[in-house]
């Protein structure tokens, strides 16, 4: 009896967020190991399930590098990055294209769907859900030519819209095209946001490798505003790899997104440990 009164009181703490969030997208970008390990695959699943049948719409967003890794070396094509990016010549982007697309996706959609779940596969191509140019210029402004990487300039917010109101989830591949017919291979994480603030969703989540922004002492920084986000940096408390992620999650909220998560994907339930508890186990960002 005591382990289900414990149970009770963790859906009650879980209460109050259900209903704040009870309407609104979240949007999850899906990486890292959770897309290697099969019970951390089967978790983070079954959370967004979960959080469809509570009445919250979800949208997934996925890499796929390891898959795309195996597939080139099969064809014997070198994988060649650039600043973290992959570079994309034409034979890579076909590669890219028919793994993104036509396998890691659709093993998402059929895993959801093994869980109850109406999910639905697509990429930026559909619709034009995701229209680019090719990226020519790096972070930092200077000239860049990674060959087939895209840029994205408009999100088609209807198509996936449509698709929540339906009672579906979406599952987005990182590919998107342009006006004249080419595709393009986009970072997952530059996608994610892209559609995150188009659709002004109400949260943002990263599933990462890591356990979120720590401070100079190691420990997890739970809550992190915009100021304190470039204090840390400018400080040097926020280092190497964290540093364009966390300043994708400030960019994020600056554009319109309410909350935005940096969490632990080798947690088995990191989504709803993150979402409904009352400090989370990742970093959260917000104004």
């Amino acid at each position: 009896m005591e382990e289900l009164i414990k149970k009770a009181g963790i859906l009650i703490e879980a209460l109050p967020y259900i209903k704040k969030l009870a309407g609104k997208t979240v949007v999850v970008k899906y990486g890292g190991n959770a897309m290697v390990n099969n019970e951390l695959k089967n978790s983070v699943m079954e959370d967004l399930t979960l959080l469809k049948f509570i009445g919250i719409n979800p949208v997934l967003v996925h890499g796929g590098g390891p898959d795309i890794n195996e597939n080139l070396k099969i064809f014997h094509i070198e994988s060649k990055f650039e600043n973290g990016l992959r570079v994309t010549d034409a034979d890579t982007m076909r590669v890219a294209q028919m793994t993104l697309v036509g396998k890691t996706n659709k093993e998402i959609v059929a895993l959801l769907n093994s869980k109850g779940a109406d999910a639905i596969g697509l990429c930026g191509i559909d619709c034009n859900l995701m229209e680019c140019i090719k990226l020519t210029k790096d972070e930092n402004g200077d000239p860049i030519d990674l060959g087939f990487v895209g840029k994205i300039i408009n999100v088609k917010t209807d198509v996936i819209n449509r698709l929540v109101k339906g009672g579906y989830i979406p599952v987005i591949a990182p590919i998107g095209g342009d006006k004249e017919g080419n595709s393009y291979n986009i970072n997952a994480d530059t996608v994610a946001t892209a559609i995150a603030t188009a659709l002004q969703a109400e949260k943002l989540i990263f599933l990462t490798d890591v356990e979120g922004v720590k401070d100079q002492d190691g420990n997890i920084l739970y809550s992190v505003g915009i100021d304190k986000a470039h204090e840390y940096i400018d400080a040097g408390v926020v280092t190497g790899g964290m540093v364009p992620k966390v300043m994708a999650c400030v960019d994020a909220v600056l554009k319109g997104v309410n909350r935005v998560h940096i969490i632990d994907g080798r947690i088995p339930h990191s989504i709803l440990l993150e979402i409904f508890t009352d400090t989370g186990i990742g970093t959260m960002f917000g104004e």
